[in-house]
């Protein structure tokens, strides 16, 4: 998958970013070409092997018909997690490392019911920030609206969906 200056893309485990440059490093006495990512959210700019991408997981943001399939899955109402936090927190972790944002969606639709029953560990409170993050910047690009009208319909589907009330994120 070839990309381009300009191009939004979306870097698994951090979310949507724009390919500023390309540029051509020498590392370890071999030339190549990299894409300078700069990142959504944050003050992130990352350098990724242009011959790398798909070994990375580097896709293009989803399009509108796929934004539709991440507001279902956030107002899906099962969701099956493990009971035991440990096996529940590393499949959550593994759930945001695989880039895929159906499975960052279900991260944020399981936290945020789980949130609303029970509170969550101090280590899935900074999780679902991280995937409230990813989901939002990727939702900003797909809808060309901003990050906080994006949240906004996070909020809104999940509010709509289970009445999950999500506390304002400083």
């Amino acid at each position: 998958m070839l990309f381009d200056v300009g191009d939004k893309v979306v870097y698994p485990h951090h979310g949507a970013a724009i390919v500023e440059r390309r540029e051509k490093r020498e590392v370890f006495g071999e030339t190549r070409d990299y894409l300078v990512l700069k990142l959504a959210y944050g003050d992130l700019t990352l350098m990724v092997p242009a011959d790398n991408v798909e070994e990375v997981g580097l896709r293009e943001v989803i399009n509108d018909e796929e934004v539709e399939e991440v507001f279902a899955v956030l107002r899906k109402k099962e969701a099956r997690m493990p009971t035991n936090w440990s096996r529940r927190f590393k499949n959550h972790v593994e759930k945001l490392k695989s880039g895929d944002i159906y499975q960052v969606a279900e991260v944020v639709r399981n936290l945020s019911l789980r949130d609303n029953e029970k509170g969550l560990s101090a280590g899935e409170k900074r999780m679902i920030l991280k995937a409230r993050q990813i989901l939002i910047s990727e939702l900003s690009y797909a809808t060309a609206k901003t990050e906080d009208e994006a949240e906004l319909m996070i909020d809104e589907v999940l509010d709509g969906a289970h009445g999950v009330k999500m506390a304002a994120q400083a």
